[in-house]
């Protein structure tokens, strides 16, 4: 699979990153790009001997891999605007450090956005230690690409920005379930957006700006990939999968302080905010 790059940024969590290595080190296709960007305060990431060892794994089974060093920190847009530049393949992985992808992602991601032609699709990451809490109220957002995916342009206060739902904690399992999915069968359908795990066209991502955005923001900030889907389903359109076969960590968050939202900087002349609880893109909420 030689036309992936998967772009992962890190800071201060070799644990999880080995871990998030270690998924893929085991995914069913082989031969794509791995490109680790690091912000550690103290040290690379691959001083730790467990992503030290992930990394040779990945070596030696194919795939190609990056590592760098991406100091001073000036943001989460920034360090994403940075791995884009670094990538080359046809289609890019942004994938967080604290998920571990089953087997068969990769694959079917790949096999999902090849068919549905879009800008991007992605597996919102499912929180394993929510697998017993059903909330049914929040599955009703729940619908289905039909006919192909189509551009859409999805602003808060509009009824498609209660899809976000959808992402929180096991959300996705248990509409899986629901579903009954035969093995290999999956669905597209449709989103807000996708936090941790979503692969672009990394054309269209290009077309539409990508992270050019961060040089309007302070280092403190959240929400840099919404305002990036945003623009890409505007114009290309965007997908979720289903099954999702991305499991989050649940480590500790890395950016506590997040006092900026994007999504005000870069697109709040466009509609006003409706106040609503809307968490950080990646998160499992209680």
């Amino acid at each position: 699979m030689t036309d992936v790059d998967v772009l992962i940024p890190t800071r201060d969590r070799g644990c999880a990153l080995a871990l998030t290595l270690s998924g893929l080190a085991a995914q069913t296709v082989s031969g794509f790009r791995v490109v680790v960007s690091d912000q550690s305060e103290h040290g690379s990431a691959w001083e730790d001997p467990a992503v030290a060892a992930a990394l040779r794994i990945l070596r030696h089974r194919g795939d190609r891999v990056e590592t760098h060093r991406h100091l001073p920190r000036r943001g989460l847009a920034e360090h994403r605007a940075y791995l884009l530049s670094r990538a080359k393949a046809r289609y890019a992985l942004f994938l967080d450090d604290d998920v571990w992808l089953e087997p068969d992602a990769l694959e079917l991601l790949r096999t999902a956005i090849g068919e549905l032609r879009c800008g991007f699709v992605g597996m919102a990451v499912q929180g394993l230690s929510f697998v017993h809490d059903v909330r049914p109220h929040e599955h009703t957002p729940y619908e289905e690409w039909t006919d192909g995916v189509r551009p859409e342009r999805v602003r808060r206060g509009e009824p498609a920005w209660e899809r976000w739902r959808l992402h929180n904690a096991a959300n996705l399992i248990h509409i899986a379930q629901r579903l009954d999915l035969a093995p290999g069968e999956w669905r597209a359908y449709k989103v807000a957006w996708i936090g941790a795990c979503v692969l672009y066209d990394r054309a269209k991502l290009v077309d539409c700006g990508g992270f050019d955005f961060w040089p309007a923001l302070p280092e403190h900030h959240s929400g840099e990939d919404v305002v990036a889907q945003l623009r890409v389903m505007e114009r290309h359109g965007g997908a979720g999968i289903l099954p999702s076969k991305a499991i989050h960590l649940e480590f500790p968050t890395t950016v506590p302080h997040r006092p900026v939202d994007c999504y005000q900087v870069v697109l709040g002349d466009e509609a006003p905010s409706t106040g609503s609880d809307t968490p950080a893109a990646g998160t499992a909420r209680p």
